[in-house]
């Protein structure tokens, strides 16, 4: 097996990350090489909470997913996806996950990442309300993510009949992912596949047959 030169240095960098407040590593030449080895390489990502700041894929590796906390009863069958826990309450644990001084932009960011609360129909039941549910994982995209780290997705019913299902994945800005599908069972194991993976880059995604948006 071929030796790695850059091994030993870049492992002291994302040391050195990890051990600054602020993930910051000197401008040198030699660490700068080094960040875009470790970028290149999924270990290191830019951090969303401090600008030029660094963060390492195994200090993500420790953080919890967010998502229905019954999805499991989902998967199993044993519920419908209209009894899956709303929104509103995993971005609350989501939130409440964060160090304090870092909840005030996360909330900031609840109407866009968690949507508004759905007023179900009460009389026409010939209609229903298209699924809509979160999740949240470590991990950037061609943008930092949200504040703590995280790309925020949803499990979502599309109305559209060839691909009745989708998850989309997204970062702080623009970045986006997509996976879609006819059947709310691969939906699922694509699901628990993608929760599985975190933390990761949006452009690992492809290889999980996600298309980039």
């Amino acid at each position: 097996m071929p030796h790695d030169p850059h091994a030993h240095f870049d492992h002291t960098v994302l040391d050195l990350i990890e051990h600054s407040p602020v993930g910051a590593v000197p401008a040198t030449p030699a660490y700068q090489d080094a960040i875009k080895r470790l970028y290149a390489s999924h270990q290191a990502y830019a951090d969303a909470d401090h600008k030029d700041g660094h963060v390492t894929a195994r200090a993500l590796a420790r953080l919890p997913s967010f998502h229905a906390a019954n999805l499991d009863e989902l998967i199993a069958g044993r519920i419908g996806s209209e009894a899956l826990e709303p929104n509103a309450a995993i971005f609350d644990r989501y939130v409440q996950s964060l160090p304090a001084d870092r909840r005030a932009r996360a909330e900031a960011r609840r109407l866009g990442v968690a949507g508004r609360p759905v007023h179900h129909r009460a009389k026409d039941t010939t209609v229903h309300d298209l699924v809509h549910s979160l999740f949240l994982v470590p991990g950037a995209g061609p943008h930092p993510g949200l504040p703590g780290n995280y790309l925020y997705g949803s499990l979502y019913e599309t109305g559209v009949t060839a691909h009745a299902w989708a998850l989309a994945i997204h970062d702080s800005d623009d970045g986006a992912a997509v996976f879609e599908t006819a059947a709310l069972p691969a939906a699922l194991a694509k699901l628990q596949e993608v929760l599985a993976s975190a933390p990761f880059n949006m452009n690992e995604l492809e290889a999980l047959e996600f298309r980039l948006v």
